[in-house]
């Protein structure tokens, strides 16, 4: 994360627990503890996609292409002045992230939002978005790579 930018090191007053969780595949997932920031953070009401409408998005389409964004919230830059509250300590001292970490209370929210923004005339016409989860659907295989190449 450091060589990539992700993070930096800090001077905050604030400062979250990390925890290495197992993942199914047996790597490890860095997570830091943000509970006590989301107790005290504005929760943002910005709503996640209904699946039944979703669903209901895909009735009569025969092609589908699902793509997972590869650490889609780590595309969202952190404000200046909110990194300090992202603080984690370490063996090797106080870091703060550069982009939304995982685990904050609004981050579904906010990346669900950019996301919306970005593919606005894309969304519900050929794509479902949920997150970092897109499925792009098609009702031939013609449609189906013309809408693959606007996506």
């Amino acid at each position: 994360m450091i060589h990539n930018k992700v993070i930096e090191p800090s001077k905050s007053p604030w400062s979250f627990p990390i925890v290495l969780v197992p993942k199914k595949d047996g790597t490890i997932r860095f997570c830091v503890d943000y509970r006590r920031l989301n107790d005290i953070t504005k929760k943002d009401s910005y709503a996640l996609p209904r699946i039944d409408s979703s669903l209901a998005m895909l009735s009569g389409n025969q092609f589908f292409s699902s793509l997972d964004l590869a650490a889609g919230y780590f595309q969202i830059p952190m404000d200046e002045k909110d990194k300090e509250k992202t603080a984690f300590i370490t063996d090797s001292g106080l870091w703060q992230f550069n982009v939304m970490p995982f685990g904050l209370t609004n981050g579904p929210a906010t990346f669900q939002r950019y996301m919306d923004a970005v593919m606005a005339g894309l969304k519900w016409n050929i794509l479902l978005i949920y997150i970092d989860d897109c499925l792009v659907f098609s009702k031939t295989f013609e449609d189906h790579l013309r809408d693959i190449e606007m996506f």
